[in-house]
């Protein structure tokens, strides 16, 4: 069934979100097959390691970044028209947040999308944290945190009322942002041969990208036949764990895609971790990881509001069409992330995602 089908038979924002639970699905068995996590890779670089988990996030990004630049070329995909780039982003935002963020994900012990995954395999501790994430990110909003954001936010902006495009202002060509990413793929190959990383793991870790690249390709083409203006947008976890939640507050929400990306994650995963065995109800270890956790996912919230999008959001969704708000966030949230594995956990401590 294609598309437009969809559309006539079920109506605009129902198949959004329908296209949304697609996504959702494909990530969420991906990203649990492959255990992808940017906490787990920053803090394996902090302590000086080019692991199997660093291959894993080079990997995943190389090949969104493939997976969309080619679309783009074959005219399925329109990163000028992505709702990231379309309107003014946030220097400050992005470089603030960003740091917010990965001090956040690092004492929470995942990412937001990561707190999505591990919850739906059973561990309650991301199911506590993700919900404190939810509800932060919505205040972030329309909430008490707003003014905070909204001036943080305000004190650099993206000249020109849209967002910077890293590949037009490097002057590359159309095939530059593939061949970039091409590159950081063989890159990623190497060092997971050198982590000898099995091929099922690979496959998987680059179905994350591909997922990233299936929602902008879907709402790039809902966008064209919608009577309505639709976002075209693809996998982010921290304006949709806000939307979600109020979807489920609030009778008047509207489906989107965002309703159906983050329950699309959660079945995903869920349905990935009992094929393999591997769903297990695991609560907190003790009074003060609990502390540290439900911080580190309210910092998430907030970090991942101001910065425009979370580790995957930003990370890899913005950074596929090389939005250039996307990378400088990217790059905060390592930065966050080392800093905060250097300065507060221990040297040696084994690393968990």
């Amino acid at each position: 069934m294609d598309i437009l089908t969809l559309v006539e038979r079920i109506g605009e924002e129902p198949a959004a979100a329908v296209l949304g639970l697609l996504t959702g699905l494909v990530f969420g068995i991906a990203a649990q097959r492959s255990r992808f996590c940017l906490r787990a890779a920053a803090v394996e670089f902090a302590r000086g390691q080019l692991g199997d988990k660093v291959a894993v996030w080079l990997l995943t990004i190389s090949t969104a970044i493939v997976w969309v630049q080619g679309a783009q070329m074959f005219g399925l995909m329109r990163s000028a028209d992505a709702r990231m780039m379309a309107v003014p982003g946030s220097w400050s935002g992005a470089i603030i947040g960003g740091l917010v963020f990965g001090v956040g994900m690092v004492l929470a012990r995942g990412c937001s999308g990561r707190l999505l995954v591990l919850g739906a395999t059973g561990n309650l501790r991301s199911v506590v944290s993700g919900l404190i994430f939810a509800v932060v990110a919505q205040m972030s909003i329309t909430g008490w945190l707003g003014p905070l954001r909204d001036y943080l936010a305000g004190l650099w902006i993206t000249s020109g009322g849209r967002n910077m495009d890293l590949l037009a202002v490097l002057r590359m060509p159309d095939w530059g942002g593939f061949a970039f990413g091409a590159i950081m793929a063989v890159l990623a190959l190497e060092l997971a041969r050198r982590n000898r990383i099995g091929a099922v793991r690979l496959i998987f870790a680059s179905g994350v990208g591909f997922a990233v690249a299936l929602g902008w390709v879907l709402t790039f083409g809902l966008s064209q036949i919608a009577f309505e203006p639709v976002q075209i947008e693809s996998a982010s976890f921290t304006g949709p764990s806000a939307r979600m939640l109020m979807f489920t507050l609030d009778r008047s929400s509207i489906l989107e895609f965002d309703v159906g990306l983050v329950p699309g994650v959660f079945l995903g995963s869920f349905l990935a971790a009992v094929a393999t065995r591997e769903f297990k109800f695991q609560g907190f270890d003790g009074e003060s990881n609990m502390r540290r956790a439900m911080t580190g996912a309210a910092l998430m919230g907030f970090g991942g509001m101001l910065a425009g999008g979370c580790a995957i959001g930003a990370g890899v969704t913005g950074g596929s069409i090389f939005v250039g708000t996307a990378w400088a966030a990217l790059c905060a949230m390592w930065v966050g992330a080392i800093l905060t594995d250097l300065l507060i956990d221990q040297q040696g401590s084994p690393v968990t995602a």
